[in-house]
């Protein structure tokens, strides 16, 4: 049962708050940096695995692992926020981001930097969620809200490009342990504009937290993201299985407190809205096949292309310019046509880009590798502002830390579920690819189990493996060239069919304009009853 303190204080939105473009730069910024340290990873991987001789498991977890963080904290972190205050807990993220930033820049070990990942991502999941919430509580239902809405999605998705940029910038110049520092200064920043600018205590809810539920939800997320992570790594499946198996028994339980507690974290008759789940959904898979996408693309640029880490973070600019020129007329579409009409806008771009990456070979053209950045960012556009306002729209203001931390996990679990996937096909592709050419090899019998292991491993474990052999060293870099070009479009392929899935999810279930306005007019209704 909702509180009545929380009911009558939160159950209308102002129209816009005070200085209301100060507040949404802080709050854009704040987001900024949680999605930057989701990126700056990716260009650094190559480097990261030179200096620490990782093998391609271990590079998929030091990308992973800030949106594990993130993804596997953000429901619990986004209910305490609603119930001790949004800023507060956004202050504390920024300022720990800045923390983490320097532990994970100096890290001594492969397996320290995994961990200072973890920890960015939760830092991540201070801040992040409560973003979102803040857009919705301090602006009302309408234009405003939608035109904030679609600034803070496309900023957010666009993040992930910058950060590539931005990255590329310092490692052209700096060790890898750059990447990690880009974000404290502006996570600084943002405490500053934060703290002096964003009102505080905003539509709070008085509701007592479901920590247990809380927990659940944190060891639901992680094994289930974990498990996907390592599940298609070579010798390493029936860890992921058994990791995906204890992930569906913490999903079961968290599902089970959820329908019995008094007060649920994740209130599941709010979840079971067709505006609410469809969109959540659909968001997810999209932003995902965002981040895996620039997850691949990176160390194709640079291992196949030979882009350096500068050049491979300025390919993927395209990406940013349709993610913000694109915004804004997404903004229009979903007023005038509806969550339906412009997300399938959104889906079929994507997948045109998608399509568009499948001719990428070793001698690909930079107006190929563009267009499909180009493509991919455009369609992102498209689909990410009316996910983000169907959630906020269909779930009752006291509630809208759930909505949020969903539109988060969108973002989170969705980047983490895709980059983990398209990471580990990645993988096997190229280590199968690689064993299918030791096998033809003529000189397959002279080859050891120890030197197939460590060329299978990663691209830059073969670079070191052809160091040490000279004689073979230009068979080495030819057959490693041909197997990363094979998982890279085993890949591509796998993000495309999970953009045709998505897109037929959406075609299904999610209504016309008319319906939609009918659906939420009603939802308003049942919340206006079940408030005492």
């Amino acid at each position: 049962m909702n509180d009545p303190a929380a009911s009558t204080a939160t159950s209308i939105a102002p129209e816009a708050p005070k200085r209301p473009v100060l507040v949404l730069s802080a709050l854009i910024l704040a987001a900024l940096v949680c999605n930057i340290n989701l990126a700056a990873a990716n260009i650094a991987l190559p480097e990261i695995g030179d200096a620490f001789g990782a093998g391609q498991t271990s590079l998929n977890l030091v990308a992973l692992g800030c949106s594990l963080g993130l993804a596997m904290s953000v429901l619990y972190l986004g209910a305490l926020a609603d119930r001790y205050g949004r800023k507060q807990l956004l202050l504390l993220g920024l300022a720990l981001t800045v923390i983490v930033s320097f532990f994970a820049a100096f890290a001594p070990s492969i397996e320290l930097l995994i961990v200072a990942r973890l920890f960015t991502g939760i830092a991540a999941g201070m801040a992040y969620p409560t973003t979102l919430s803040l857009i919705t509580a301090l602006w009302a239902q309408g234009k405003q809200r939608t035109t904030a809405i679609a600034l803070w999605s496309s900023v957010s998705a666009m993040s992930t490009v910058i950060g590539s940029v931005l990255a590329g910038l310092l490692l052209e110049k700096f060790w890898w342990g750059s990447a990690f520092l880009l974000a404290a200064p502006i996570a600084a920043l943002g405490f500053i504009l934060v703290f002096l600018f964003v009102p505080s205590h905003v539509a709070e809810s008085k509701e007592k937290v479901d920590h247990f539920g809380g927990v659940l939800s944190v060891f639901a997320v992680a094994t289930l993201v974990l498990g996907i992570g390592i599940v298609f790594a070579p010798g390493d499946g029936a860890a992921g299985l058994t990791l995906i198996s204890v992930a569906v028994v913490f999903l079961v339980g968290f599902a089970w407190r959820q329908m019995t507690a008094v007060n649920p974290l994740y209130d599941l008759k709010v979840a079971r809205r067709r505006m609410f789940w469809v969109p959540a959904v659909a968001g997810m898979i999209v932003f995902g096949a965002l981040m895996g996408f620039m997850f691949v693309a990176q160390q194709f640029l640079q291992d196949i292309l030979g882009y350096g880490t500068l050049d491979a973070g300025l390919a993927a600019i395209p990406a940013a310019v349709g993610l913000l020129l694109f915004a804004p007329f997404s903004a229009r579409l979903v007023s005038t046509r509806g969550t339906r009409v412009t997300m399938l806008t959104g889906y079929g771009l994507v997948l045109v880009g998608f399509v568009t990456t499948l001719f990428w070979r070793e001698h690909t053209p930079y107006w190929l590798v563009g267009a499909g950045f180009f493509v991919i960012g455009c369609g992102v556009a498209f689909a990410m502002t009316p996910a983000s306002r169907a959630l906020t729209d269909s779930t009752p203001i006291h509630r809208i830390g759930m909505a949020s931390a969903t539109s988060d996990l969108q973002r989170d679990l969705g980047g983490s579920i895709l980059q983990a996937l398209l990471g580990a096909i990645l993988a096997a592709g190229f280590a199968r690819s690689f064993g299918n050419l030791i096998a033809a090899s003529s000189e397959s019998t002279t080859v050891t189990a120890e030197v197939t292991r460590a060329l299978q491993a990663s691209y830059s474990s073969a670079l070191h493996v052809a160091e040490q052999y000279p004689q073979f060293k230009d068979q080495i870099l030819a057959g490693a060239t041909q197997s990363l070009v094979a998982g890279a479009l085993g890949a591509y392929l796998v993000g495309a069919i999970a953009i045709v899935v998505g897109a037929a999810l959406i075609a299904i279930f999610v209504p016309s304009h008319e319906h939609e306005k009918e659906l939420l007019i009603g939802y308003e209704k049942q919340d206006a009853m079940a408030a005492p």
